[in-house]
């Protein structure tokens, strides 16, 4: 099964909290955390269509600025969401700039913030580059269970939690994933190709059994189309339940934090978690409002999740990172 997306961290694990989740099938990306995002070149800074950020101090949102830079003057909107106070913050950033040229750029690159309250409510805005990225105030939406977003192929859902400020903690999850028998559809005389894009669309949007699939291949240089039926293709498909990978960073440990994170990260597929401290550094890890390692581990082993990444090392332990590791898998597989 070839995965829908690839995620990644940005940075080493002593950097900047930002993981990037690539489509490369959909030509986008989506990022979690704003921290520095420099390593990213800007093909990939430009597949971004959403942004999903925990909290803003510096280390998670001072790449705001750096993706701006690159996006300005194209068409494209950025959708960014965030806890509580970010539709004033980047109000800020936006205006701490001068705009008067901006009617020469061809595009008129978007920002579209929403800005998560506690009853659930979504607080929204535009700000657009031809206007001066002035705040233009949209409708409220709701975000039923915490889903925030959702598009053809995935979904984000972000939970609140304490590090002396809200942040969110986020699930991203692929609502269900087309798997293709390359075997039955050589069988069928039929060859590998982008067509199955379109296949993979039909499917997961549902499509009636009567619906026409064109598929399109070339054989010795010579392009081939045939037109078949959604139901004549059924049998060279297995649908499976899709991907989770959860993201959690900057969370003091407590019984509430450690209750929410258990049920967002639910038997992920992946769990990116921070691990800022040695266990033996507890109290300090607790007067910062972050997790060691041993507790990151206990969290991911909780939820179940199949794969624990770490990450948002305190830079006190440099040349560390092997200790750090260890303490979060000993905890993890129970070995400790």
């Amino acid at each position: 099964m070839r995965p829908a997306f690839h995620p990644q961290l940005v940075n080493p694990p002593f950097g900047d909290p930002a993981l990037l989740v690539d489509f490369p099938f959909e030509r986008r990306a989506l990022l979690f955390d704003l921290g520095d995002i420099r390593a990213l070149p800007p093909r990939k800074l430009l597949r971004i269509s959403h942004v999903f950020v925990s909290h803003t101090h510096m280390d998670h949102f001072i790449g705001f600025d750096w993706l701006l830079r690159i996006s300005l003057g194209r068409p494209n909107a950025l959708e960014l969401f965030g806890p509580p106070g970010i539709l004033a913050q980047v109000e800020a950033k936006l205006s701490a700039y001068t705009w008067n040229l901006v009617h020469n750029y061809e595009g008129n690159f978007t920002v579209l913030v929403s800005e998560l309250q506690p009853d659930g409510r979504l607080a929204r805005a535009r700000f657009a580059c031809r206007e001066g990225f002035r705040r233009q105030p949209l409708p409220p939406a709701w975000c039923a269970d915490g889903w925030l977003a959702s598009a053809p192929g995935f979904r984000v859902r972000a939970s609140v939690l304490d590090h002396e400020v809200p942040v969110l903690g986020f699930l991203l999850e692929e609502p269900r994933h087309v798997n293709l028998w390359k075997n039955r559809l050589l069988e069928m005389g039929l060859q590998i190709g982008p067509w199955l894009q379109e296949l993979k669309r039909l499917v997961l949007a549902e499509a009636a059994d009567d619906s026409l699939v064109h598929a399109c291949w070339k054989e010795q240089g010579r392009p081939v189309e045939r037109s078949l039926a959604l139901a004549d293709l059924r049998p060279a498909l297995r649908i499976v339940p899709g991907r989770r990978i959860a993201y959690v960073t900057d969370v003091i440990h407590h019984a509430e934090n450690v209750r929410r994170i258990v049920e967002l990260a639910r038997d992920a597929d992946e769990l990116f978690i921070e691990a800022v401290f040695l266990d033996e550094d507890a109290g300090h890890a607790a007067r910062k409002f972050h997790l060691t390692a041993r507790q990151a581990g206990s969290i991911a082993r909780a939820a179940g999740a199949r794969q624990v990444i770490p990450f948002h090392f305190s830079p006190r332990y440099t040349g560390r990172a092997v200790e750090l590791r260890q303490e979060l898998e000993q905890s993890f597989t129970g070995a400790a």
